[in-house]
């Protein structure tokens, strides 16, 4: 039995998700904030023993963030089981009359629902549904009178509702815009209640790893000690007999303790001394010491400690002499063996849920974990924010959360949805530990050469002064790979965040082919006219596979990024800076300058291929991205893609880049444009309302100039 499907609706920063998970391994990746924790927790409500009783004290600030009134509204975890065990306690829970769950031909449930549903109680659903259509004074008035108070906590099983579809949740709860609430009280849709006694979570062995351990203070303690759950599981198998011996000899041992002159001493001591102070009538009677080594079996088990010692042999260390790491790591060892201990107990289903394994640990014990922690008949969820461990994972076990943008709850998607098994494939070859990170991404740049993946950040954070990772732009370099086989993964039906593709048309920067042509000449213009054919080729099947995506758009440099980055009037003195780090002879500089500065593409372009194609694309990147500065101007193409991308700057980003621009026209001959910056941080920080772009735009063209690279931005 495990778990297919969760849907949590209007449970904390949840508005309403669906998660789809596999039988054995599952991963949820997510940035910090976007709800794993909560996730873990909505199926602790329902599944975890230890957290039943948690399941009835929800309240206000369980409810989703996206509300703008929670009153009235429900709070619905819904799980949706299959392989469901044959066992009768398991079945009784799930067997329907009606349909919505699949059986065996023994007419056993094989899939079916089971639910925590938070609600108003029943006099307060009925103040609900008798109020007229469409009338909302009067529905403010009944919902001003709600409070936690009057709310519920019911377990349903035989359910068959789907409630992901807002529809359905229209129908069974009501529509509060509309003020229309159904006459039904108690929709069988919802599923059969199920009573305390009969809680799933009583048949299931459930074990939950926490993040962010303090796993010394853990050790140490008696709660959550795991050294002493593992004990504690195996006392109740104990057979007296094997320790009566030593029982014999702790009770020895305390006589002989007791029997010490020196304790005797110390005893007589106290006693007489208390007599000196305060009398014959006011001491005690008898005053001895005695020692309390325990004597019963699960009391001498606790006294038992962990010695460990990570280096030398020689040292008999403690858990506090061990490294973060490798006490978190010995964490997760006695947690999961205490798991091995309660499958033994013969349980009808086995769930592991993991909250960040990552934590302290090495990236080689990270993968090394995550491929050997695999046990038969058991489902493990792991949450995560490693790239680690997300290229370890599945792209088919994957669920991602990442937040909506401008909302207070968070969007859940499944990578795979919709993918064919080669396309998965070919995906799950391709995100190694540098390039999975697009997954954890807010928008994303796919590029297909160094070049890009080192300008591209250099030349954004050098004029506008902030960093791409701070506005959570990755770029990925694809190199050889293709376009289509990564940015599959971004769609309306998976990864809904945008990516551009940056790639090059390779037009020819040459003339036509001349009989005075030389040889040599004849050869570069012939294979430059075949990479023409192919880059448009290329284009041709990029703007098809984007045409009806809205997440992906292709952007193009007209020949390539270096002799592109020349056609901006200022960007070749970065280039002729370059040039003394990469030839010796002056004269041979100084004749690459020349062609350099000139305006005709056929010139420089040629000439800059050269350099690239001598030093390395890559390493004249390297040494560009240190050349220049704040007046280097951006190709449009990429300008272009960082607008998709990104979409428009907000406030505070403008505020940041206006304030990092300005530094560079504080001399008192730029009274004009210092004047128009003035008036524009004065928009951006006085007025609470949305920005006039316009208005900015046509300041910041006084101040810059109409071509300037931030105007797209704005």
């Amino acid at each position: 039995m495990y778990i297919s499907e969760l849907v949590l609706v209007n449970y904390r920063n949840f508005k309403r998700s669906r998660f789809v998970f596999d039988k054995d391994i599952n991963t949820i990746i997510g940035e910090n904030g976007t709800g794993k924790s909560n996730l873990f927790r909505a199926i602790r409500l329902l599944l975890d023993d230890e957290m039943l009783f948690r399941a009835y004290k929800l309240g206000v600030s369980d409810f989703s963030h996206d509300l703008e009134d929670w009153r009235g509204h429900w709070i619905i975890i819904n799980i949706k089981f299959r392989d469901i065990s044959h066992d009768e306690s398991v079945q009784s829970i799930f067997l329907h009359e009606g349909g919505g769950v699949e059986v065996d031909s023994e007419n056993d449930v094989t899939e079916a629902s089971y639910n925590l549903i938070f609600r108003p109680g029943i006099s307060k659903r009925l103040e609900l549904a008798r109020l007229p259509v469409g009338d909302k004074a009067a529905l403010i008035d009944v919902r001003n009178n709600i409070s936690i108070d009057d709310y519920e906590t019911v377990f349903t099983g035989r359910s068959f509702a789907d409630f992901y579809n807002e529809d359905s949740y229209l129908k069974i709860v009501g529509d509060f815009d509309k003020v229309v609430f159904p006459s039904k009280i108690d929709s069988k849709n919802i599923g059969w209640i199920i009573n305390k006694q009969m809680s799933l979570s009583k048949d299931i062995s459930f074990t939950f790893i926490k993040a962010l351990r303090d796993v010394i203070q853990d050790f140490n303690g008696n709660k959550r000690n795991p050294l002493l759950e593992l004990l504690e599981i195996k006392s109740e198998t104990l057979n007296n007999e094997d320790y009566e011996k030593i029982i014999e000899n702790v009770i020895s041992l305390n006589k002989d303790i007791e029997s010490l002159p020196d304790v005797i001493d110390v005893s007589k001591g106290i006693h007489s001394t208390i007599r000196e102070t305060v009398g014959e009538a006011f001491s005690p009677t008898k005053l001895t010491i005695k020692s309390q080594l325990p004597d019963e079996p699960e009391e001498l088990l606790k006294s038992l400690t962990l010695n460990i010692s990570e280096g030398s042999k020689n040292f008999d260390g403690t858990i506090s002499d061990m490294s973060l790491g490798g006490a978190n790591l010995l964490y997760l060892t006695l947690k999961i063996l205490k798991y091995k201990y309660l499958v033994n107990k013969g349980k009808v289903a086995n769930f592991i849920l993991i909250e960040e394994p990552e934590a302290h640990l090495h990236t080689h014990i990270q993968k090394a974990l995550f491929k050997k922690l695999n046990f038969e008949n058991t489902q493990i969820l792991y949450s995560t924010h490693s790239t680690q461990i997300s290229e370890a994972s599945k792209v088919s076990k994957v669920n991602i959360i990442s937040k909506a943008e401008g909302k207070d709850y968070v969007d859940v998607c499944q990578p795979s949805t919709g993918l064919t098994v080669e396309e998965i494939h070919k995906l799950e070859r391709y995100l190694d530990a540098k390039r999975s990170n697009l997954l954890f991404a807010k928008k994303v740049i796919l590029v297909e050469g160094d070049a890009e993946e080192i300008m591209i950040p250099a030349l954004f954070s050098k004029f506008f002064g902030l960093t791409l990772d701070e506005l959570g732009v990755t770029i990925v370099n694809v190199g050889s790979t293709g376009f289509k086989n990564v940015a599959n993964i971004f769609h309306n039906k998976r990864l809904r965040r945008r990516c551009a593709i940056i790639t090059d048309l390779d037009s020819s920067i040459y003339s036509e082919i001349s009989k005075k042509d030389s040889k040599v000449i004849k050869t570069k213009k012939r294979k430059a006219l075949g990479s023409d054919k192919i880059g448009k080729e290329r284009k041709a099947l990029l703007d098809i596979f984007c045409q009806h995506n809205e997440y992906v758009k292709p952007f193009y440099a007209e020949h390539t990024f270096e002799v592109d980055f020349l056609n901006y009037y200022g960007n070749e003195e970065y280039v002729i800076d370059v040039l003394n780090d990469i030839y010796t002879h002056k004269s041979k500089i100084k004749s690459i300058e020349a062609d350099l500065r000139t305006e005709n593409v056929e010139v420089y372009g040629d000439k800059v291929l050269s350099v690239a194609k001598y030093a390395g694309k890559g390493w004249l990147a390297l040494a560009l991205a240190e050349k220049i500065d704040h007046n280097v101007l951006i190709p449009e193409y990429i300008l272009d893609a960082l607008s998709f991308s990104i979409g428009k700057f907000n406030k505070s980003t403008l505020l940041v880049v206006l304030l990092y621009r300005k530094q560079f026209y504080l001399d008192s001959s730029k009274s004009e444009e210092l004047e128009c910056i003035d008036q524009i941080i004065n928009l951006l920080t006085q007025s609470k309302r949305a920005i006039k772009r316009q208005l900015i735009k046509d300041l910041y063209s006084k101040a810059f100039g109409k071509h300037d690279n931030l105007l797209r931005m704005i």
